[in-house]
């Protein structure tokens, strides 16, 4: 028997499973499909988004943590975050009562923070785990005219990257390996920036949703996770059936991304990217969204271009063109299946 790897199941197998299952409730105006990063429901005179989505890779501030991914898989709908569920999973005889207290602590003070409400969820302690596992659910809701999805990109539009890559995936290696990364020669310096990449630029992309969908008609919105930049791009495309043309020079790679990245041979176009927004648009509401951004001190960038599905998703390097690298796994399991 085959056993399938770490990380998320290949693309194409969840596909047919969601085609094979689709939902029957003719409110579901998004239901699941490869690419879409929150179910939308329509509740009568507005929609409902909600997602789902666990923290596994991190072990520090995992409260915190969720509350961050959760929310912006709602945000790039152009929602609202409302509502949050938890479901804690806590190893056998490493979990304390204090320690159980600080988690919900830091659940209550991370949904303060984004002035969501927590109003429900599970607590266990489950076998066989070595590590906590948080799997939050956000609710939120949006104005049916403000809806925003993956799928929406237009042949012509301008492709954008807010922050850089791979921010989540920095954070995460400096945080889980430090240690190593230090034996492997990375400066105290560079591990202390990654590890604080997570507040400063920020894991959230709620400011710069904010601002786009104020100024400008977004057609597509997509929160890149694992797989990295590369595999958002590639979902893109195939929620809204295009091609697109991105220049390779312009995705900005964070400096202490690409340290860490080239200290464990990762390629930093498939490593985790939360943190990053990958938006679509117009490109005179680009160059204007771009421009407000920065005034918030918000790295945004224009990284290339929607094309013809004809043309598939290409990735440009000078006169060099060739096809968006695959990752069947997200760079960042190499290092926890050596463990």
């Amino acid at each position: 028997m085959q056993f399938l790897p770490i990380g998320k199941l290949r693309a194409e197998t969840l596909q047919a499973i969601f085609d094979t299952h689709p939902p029957k409730d003719p409110r579901v105006v998004v239901g699941p499909r490869v690419g879409e990063d929150a179910a939308v429901i329509d509740m009568g005179d507005r929609y409902l988004v909600a997602t789902t989505d666990p923290i596994t890779f991190a072990t520090a501030d995992i409260g915190w943590y969720a509350l961050q991914v959760n929310a912006n898989d709602v945000a790039v709908r152009g929602a609202r975050p409302r509502w949050f569920l938890a479901t804690l999973l806590l190893p056998e005889g490493k979990t304390s009562g204090a320690s159980v207290e600080r988690l919900f602590g830091e659940l209550h003070a991370a949904c303060e923070e984004l002035d969501v409400a927590l109003v429900g969820g599970h607590t266990e302690i489950a076998h066989g785990l070595d590590r906590p596992i948080v799997i939050g659910t956000m609710l939120g809701e949006v104005e049916k005219t403000k809806l925003v999805t993956t799928g929406g990109a237009r042949v012509g539009d301008a492709v954008v990257l807010t922050k850089g890559v791979p921010l989540e995936g920095a954070a995460i290696i400096a945080r889980e390996k430090a240690a190593e990364l230090a034996a492997r020669g990375v400066s105290a310096a560079v591990i202390r920036k990654a590890r604080g990449l997570l507040r400063t630029p920020g894991l959230s992309v709620l400011p710069e949703v904010e601002i786009a969908c104020e100024l400008a008609e977004i057609h597509a919105m997509h929160d890149p996770t694992e797989g990295g930049i590369a595999t958002a791009l590639v979902e893109l495309a195939q929620a809204a059936g295009v091609g697109l043309r991105i220049d390779r020079e312009r995705i900005l790679v964070l400096p202490e991304g690409r340290v860490l990245c080239e200290a464990f041979g990762l390629d930093p176009l498939g490593t985790i990217a939360s943190g990053a927004l990958l938006m679509t648009l117009a490109p005179a509401a680009a160059s204007t969204v771009i421009h407000a951004l920065a005034r918030e001190a918000i790295d945004c960038h224009f990284i290339g271009q929607v094309v013809d599905r004809e043309q598939g998703v290409t990735l440009v390097s000078g006169r060099r063109q060739e096809p968006m690298p695959v990752f069947l796994q997200d760079e960042i399991t190499k290092l926890f299946e050596r463990t």
